[in-house]
């Protein structure tokens, strides 16, 4: 994989070709932030039309030739595509063009890497560059082929590119291993959550929605924010208390991206596994985007892929501060999807959203009424401490009558994990 990071001098041509197709039409706009969240500066662009994509060259030979000028033109040290191109015309346009050829998918996998910063993330990053990587790996060796001399010596043995296949695939292997150990500690952790009562909350969206604003706002935190495209890439997750007594637990979220390459999917298996099994997700949209609506199906298809379809969602029209028109408000219909419009930056509708988040959560929870013995003091303050009890009657031996709300599939696990220490009343 090229590595562009900080690259602000080096000379690069984009190609975005326009095919009327939603199979493989991109964004041009959006292509530019993504070049620009590369730390790419310097930077030409070149346009078309085609009904379909060249089996060879992915642009017609015209358009090669246009590209080849304008590479000595400007004296180009790399060519990126707005479009997944396969290995075959990667390596065919390098072959004309003399110099590194980059797809949208390399390109995203770059920024990843540049966003990567915990032991997890690494991995996983390095985990789709490799996938990525091995379907490109070309006979780029001969040192080692059809070597001459006498018995012993009548062949390599293995040639360089298998070499190469036989590593790629061990640190495949290795990194899989890895990550397979951190996805049974995030599974431990998911458990604990699960038997804790307290509400899972994942704020998801398309890249550069204002997720992370608006995680800090609602947690309290400062973790790093920035108009860029995926600017965060490590989960984070925080307990915090939307009202007294009333605690969940906010996840932020790698953003989305139309056509996300399916390596990436893959790698990140375990972290998306965080939307999977939570008990609401914040679809976080950006409102002053044209292409907003197009870009919640987008997210909308991603979830879906991921199991993640059945989850209750709150769509959360953030960034109204830039629109004259727009003001803080809820929609809230029965038969509708549950509607919130805020400015995370700001801070104007979160209370709003708060309510609206308490009020789909507690759909979930039923009220009951539990006897705790004297000696269960321990369970009584991990209860209190869950902002589940809402009432206490103290009895005559000294135990207590709890009147709690909280999710039935919840309080089977406590009754299951604390046997002998509480009795069900109602």
């Amino acid at each position: 994989m090229i590595n562009i990071a900080g690259s602000e001098s080096l000379k690069v041509v984009l190609v975005h070709i326009n095919f009327h197709s939603q199979d493989f039409d991109e964004e041009l706009d959006e292509f530019i932030q993504l070049v620009e969240s590369s730390g790419i500066k310097a930077k030409t662009v070149i346009g078309g039309k085609r009904a379909l994509p060249d089996a060879r060259y992915f642009v017609g030979k015209g358009k090669v030739a246009e590209i080849v000028d304008v590479i000595r033109y400007r004296k180009a040290q790399l060519v990126i595509f707005n479009h997944k191109l396969t290995p075959v015309q990667e390596r065919n346009l390098e072959r004309e063009f003399k110099c590194r050829v980059l797809d949208r998918v390399g390109l995203i996998l770059d920024i990843f890497a540049q966003r990567a910063r915990s032991f997890e993330g690494k991995l996983q990053v390095e985990l789709a560059q490799l996938q990525h990587l091995s379907t490109r790996l070309v006979r780029g060796w001969t040192h080692l082929e059809r070597q001459k001399g006498g018995i012993g010596l009548r062949g390599p043995g293995e040639t360089q590119l298998e070499t190469d296949r036989r590593l790629v695939r061990n640190r495949i292997k290795t990194i899989n291993k890895r990550l397979e150990k951190v996805r049974s500690q995030r599974s431990q952790g998911s458990e604990w959550r699960q038997r804790s009562g307290v509400p899972v909350v994942s704020l998801v969206g398309y890249t550069n929605a204002g997720k992370s604003t608006l995680f800090n706002k609602l947690s309290g935190s400062n973790i790093y924010t920035a108009n860029k495209l995926f600017a965060t890439l490590d989960p984070t997750l925080r307990q915090i208390e939307l009202f007294p007594h009333t605690k969940i637990i906010i996840g932020d979220t790698v953003g989305f991206i139309r056509h996300i390459p399916h390596d990436l999917i893959q790698a990140f298996h375990a972290t998306l596994e965080e939307v999977k099994s939570a008990d609401m997700l914040l679809h976080v949209v950006d409102v002053t985007d044209e292409q907003s609506y197009d870009h919640i199906e987008q997210v909308n298809q991603v979830i879906q892929d991921i199991g993640a379809g059945d989850v209750q969602q709150i769509l959360v029209f953030n960034k109204i501060d830039s629109m004259d028109l727009l003001d803080a408000e809820i929609e809230d219909n029965q038969n509708g999807q549950p509607k919130c419009w805020l400015s995370a930056q700001s801070g104007e509708g979160i209370d709003s959203l708060k309510n609206l988040i308490c009020k789909y959560l507690k759909l979930k929870r039923q009220t009951f009424k539990i006897h705790l013995p004297p000696g269960a003091g321990r369970l009584r303050a991990t209860l209190f401490e869950r902002g589940i009890v809402y009432n206490e009657v103290l009895d005559e031996e000294g135990g207590c009558v709890l009147s709690i709300n909280i999710d039935p599939s919840s309080l089977e696990r406590i009754c299951r994990d604390n046997q002998g220490q509480l009795t069900m009343l109602q």
